[in-house]
């Protein structure tokens, strides 16, 4: 299938379920009363009820010399002016003796899926949502452990975090101005908590709304294929951003950081596949990552990319 294929679902208010990947060049869609036969899971509620759990991974990442050149390469094409916010992510080897499906199970997150036996994905991030004629985006950019000191003061007032939140809204306001009227940001950084192992984070996002009036079910489609890939999770410039990415990371993100969300027929919902467990012939691998800006030290960056690494 393709984008054109769900303006036709749209059109006929058929409910169904769609993922891609990072770039919005593999596109998977399910009625939603074929997905459980396929082997799919997803569930998408904001108040979902959060399980305790003591379980555990293990982890074996790139060193910090290896992420250093990476990060080095990045700041190079910031001061070529090639890009401005790049999200540099990479892949870590994990060990743990639970399966996708019970992965699935343990995780404590409002979107979450498990595709086959191939990957889960258990994100704290909202893409866009459509109700009524008001489409929305929570743009989800800074982090930081909530057990130093004054945490939450201190990633507002910082510099760095600040710069690249203002990127990624500008660029998440310019986005939705391609599909949307009177786009405005509604809420600007605010903080989220989000359990992460052993740790609790802080998440900084923020809230941008539009009118997208009332035709959008037939459009669903091309508005999904103007949006993609998702602005959080490449950078600015988008395009040349994407290219850059492909080079650094020197690994193929696939569905990571690609986006799944469900059309019941009435309404629409989606998440950005952050957190994300793979499944392959060496054993399971985790994806993480973070937003790099001129400003951006390399051993906080690293230590994101860690922080990431987590069983919610």
């Amino acid at each position: 299938m393709d984008f054109e294929d769900l303006n036709t679902l749209g059109k006929a208010r058929k409910p169904f379920l769609f993922i891609t990947d990072f770039k919005a060049k593999t596109l998977e869609v399910f009625l939603l009363d074929k997905v459980q036969e396929n082997n799919i899971e997803f569930q998408i509620n904001e108040d979902y009820l959060k399980q305790k759990h003591s379980k555990k991974l293990k982890k074996s990442p790139l060193s910090l010399e290896e992420y250093t050149q990476k990060f080095r390469k990045v700041i190079q094409k910031i001061e070529a002016g090639e890009t401005y916010l790049l999200n540099l992510t990479q892949p870590t080897k994990i060990e743990t003796d639970l399966s996708l499906q019970e992965i699935y199970n343990y995780a404590n997150a409002p979107y979450k899926i498990r595709y086959k036996d191939k990957f889960v994905s258990f994100s704290p991030e909202k893409f866009i949502q459509i109700k009524g004629q008001t489409i929305d985006t929570y743009p989800m950019k800074g982090t930081i452990d909530s057990s130093i000191e004054d945490a939450k003061e201190k990633i507002l007032a910082d510099k760095k975090e600040m710069a690249e939140h203002i990127m990624v809204v500008d660029l998440l306001r310019n986005d939705l101005s391609i599909v949307a009227k009177n786009v405005k940001v509604n809420h600007f950084r605010y903080i989220s908590a989000i359990e992460s192992g052993e740790k609790k984070l802080l998440q900084v996002s923020s809230h941008i709304s539009g009118d997208i009036g009332e035709n959008w079910h037939d459009n669903i489609g091309n508005i999904l294929s103007s949006l993609l890939p998702a602005g959080s999770i490449t950078g600015t410039p988008k395009k040349s951003t994407v290219k850059i990415i492909e080079d650094i990371e020197e690994y193929d993100r696939g569905f990571f950081t690609g986006i799944f969300g469900v059309y019941d027929g009435k309404t629409f919902d989606s998440g950005v596949m952050i957190r994300f467990i793979e499944k392959t012939s060496n054993g399971y691998i985790y994806k993480s990552g973070g937003g790099i800006t001129l400003d951006s030290d390399v051993n906080n960056e690293y230590n994101e990319l860690l922080d990431k690494i987590y069983l919610p």
